[in-house]
């Protein structure tokens, strides 16, 4: 499956019985020896009366993760395509938190993504007092940054042109800084209107995707914190747009998109 390019193989664990480890994750990860994919997502029983399902998230280095928003859309989709649930509205265990996604008529999921936290001890991030821009040293210079959780680390900055953004180098850099303990995801916001964002983002334990959904909503958070976007907000990736909604301080945030299924198929750990 995929949310607009940021793509996922997807595993059914309520129907047979799935061991997972960060080999096996790395394996069906690789794009030329295994299926190929940013993230590997598990879909599992709920260990709590209150949820619907637990949803777990792989990275392509093996490294279990907080939160996906992309994946959020396509879990959704994928446990009421295969009948596991006749409800539209889920409640989903993460590492990360409860989400809420929700399956749209017109086959879009919206997803309540929780309540973006500054705090940069939940982040985590080392810092002596919460601000609203951080600076960063690195090898390029210093680099002004504003951290927040959106149930997963990310570290957003405001640039003239993300298609100039040094990604790829200071990307990494970022994601690996000493200051977060965790990693980060480090996100590139270009600011077209009040309502309009463009964005890249260097994923922890991936490198660059062509879209992440927890980075829209972090950088729509982070640029409502700094009065630079209204509530409503077109987020314009590599691989298409997403609608975020946050309303500010206290309530949830809202990302809605598309989840889109490619194939279905069977793998031989064997091959390995």
């Amino acid at each position: 499956m995929h949310g607009l390019g940021n793509d996922f193989v997807v595993l059914d664990s309520v129907r047979q019985p799935l061991v997972l480890g960060p080999q096996q994750v790395r394996f069906i990860a690789d794009r030329h020896r295994g299926i190929g994919c940013d993230q590997v997502l598990v879909v599992e029983p709920a260990t709590r009366p209150d949820v619907d399902f637990r949803y777990r998230i792989f990275n392509a280095d093996g490294t279990e993760v907080e939160q996906c928003g992309n994946g959020a859309r396509c879990f959704a989709h994928f446990v009421y395509d295969e009948g596991l649930t006749k409800k539209r509205e889920l409640t989903v265990e993460t590492l990360g938190g409860v989400i809420r996604p929700r399956v749209e008529q017109d086959g879009r999921v919206t997803v309540d993504m929780g309540i973006p936290n500054f705090d940069p001890q939940v982040v985590p991030f080392k810092a002596a007092r919460q601000e609203l821009i951080y600076t960063l040293d690195t090898d390029g210079g210093p680099v002004g940054v504003t951290v927040l959780s959106i149930g997963n680390p990310h570290a957003v900055q405001f640039i003239a042109d993300v298609d100039g953004a040094p990604v790829a180098s200071q990307g990494r850099a970022i994601s690996e800084h000493r200051r977060f303990p965790s990693g980060v995801n480090a996100g590139y916001a270009e600011v077209r209107s009040r309502h309009k964002l463009r964005l890249r983002v260097y994923e922890r334990g991936v490198g660059e995707t062509l879209a992440c959904g927890t980075g829209a909503c972090a950088a729509v958070a982070a640029g409502r914190a700094r009065d630079l976007l209204g509530e409503r907000v077109e987020v314009e990736l590599r691989g298409g747009s997403l609608e975020v909604q946050w309303s500010g301080n206290g309530h949830p945030i809202l990302m809605t998109g598309p989840a889109t299924r490619v194939y279905d198929g069977i793998i031989d750990w064997n091959a390995e």
